[in-house]
């Protein structure tokens, strides 16, 4: 297994079937960390280590990135099926109660976790996301173009996975250098990242995962549209990222975290490769 984190263990988990990868470290109450698109648990780098020294850190590969399984069907790449392996992992860890930190796709995992395990979380952290539901069903021009790639990885297999296939490092780093300003040399894990996405069945599963929200996590999400999740809340955003852009982003929260905090840190979408001190300092402030 790949060893991304300074001073963390890597581990695997064989949940039912599908196996997810993750590093630990640290010690005190129980934090998870989960990465977005395209990357990894490498992306926490720089953030986990400073946190292991409060807190005992896990940073996992959602099922179909990095090291984790990667299972066939859209259906399997539900939010929830995501939820559901992390709840998982955690009470299999030892671990009934934890603080959850999610980017991306790991914070839209997050937020279903949320309403699907409130029990398990002592709070709740969604960097750089506004809710899924919303973001489909108010689709606006801008937000299209900047997020044009929702609907180009959502076709039906194997259109978008034949072409990306043709130069997928271009493919990808596209994504990275887009959403807020960022450049190759933000991301100091991007071999790790290139590994990743070098593998085809990688390349399906990332796929397959934005297939699911529109064909499956859009109507999970509409059957909840009016829950509120009860525990702390912090929403974190990169302050020249698109969403930034595009949205009052804590106010599309407001009505779906009842205990709310909401910061931004300089960057773009990518703000925790392109910041990692002030989005370390961000959750230390909050955690604590």
């Amino acid at each position: 297994m790949r060893k991304d984190i300074p001073g963390f263990t890597p581990g695997r988990a064989d949940l039912d079937g599908i196996e997810i990868a993750y590093e630990r470290g640290g010690r005190g109450p129980a934090v998870l960390l989960l990465h977005g698109f395209p990357q990894t648990r490498a992306m926490w780098a720089e953030v986990a280590p400073r946190l292991a020294e409060r807190f005992t850190v896990v940073a996992a590969d959602l099922r179909g990135y990095g090291e984790s399984g990667k299972p066939e069907g859209v259906e399997a790449y539900s939010f929830r099926a995501m939820a559901g392996d992390m709840t998982a992992l955690m009470t299999r860890l030892g671990y009934e109660a934890f603080h959850l930190v999610g980017h991306d796709r790991g914070a839209r995992t997050a937020h279903r976790l949320a309403l699907d395990a409130p029990g398990c979380l002592l709070s709740l952290t969604l960097m750089d996301i506004v809710p899924t539901h919303l973001l489909l069903s108010r689709l606006t021009h801008p937000v299209a173009r900047a997020y044009y790639h929702w609907f180009f990885l959502s076709q039906p297999h194997p259109l978008p996975e034949n072409m990306i296939a043709a130069d997928p490092d271009a493919y990808y780093e596209s994504c990275l250098l887009g959403w807020g300003g960022a450049q190759l040399s933000d991301f100091p894990k991007l071999e790790a990242y290139r590994a990743a996405w070098a593998d085809p069945e990688c390349r399906r599963a990332m796929c397959d995962d934005y297939r699911a929200a529109i064909d499956v996590d859009f109507a999970l999400d509409e059957a909840d549209i009016d829950r509120r999740i009860e525990v702390p809340s912090l929403v974190l955003y990169g302050a020249d990222g698109a969403m930034a852009r595009a949205y009052d982003v804590p106010a599309t929260w407001a009505d779906r975290l009842a205990d709310m905090r909401a910061g931004t840190v300089p960057g773009g979408h990518f703000f925790i490769d392109q910041s990692p001190e002030e989005t370390t300092r961000a959750l230390l402030e909050f955690l604590g």
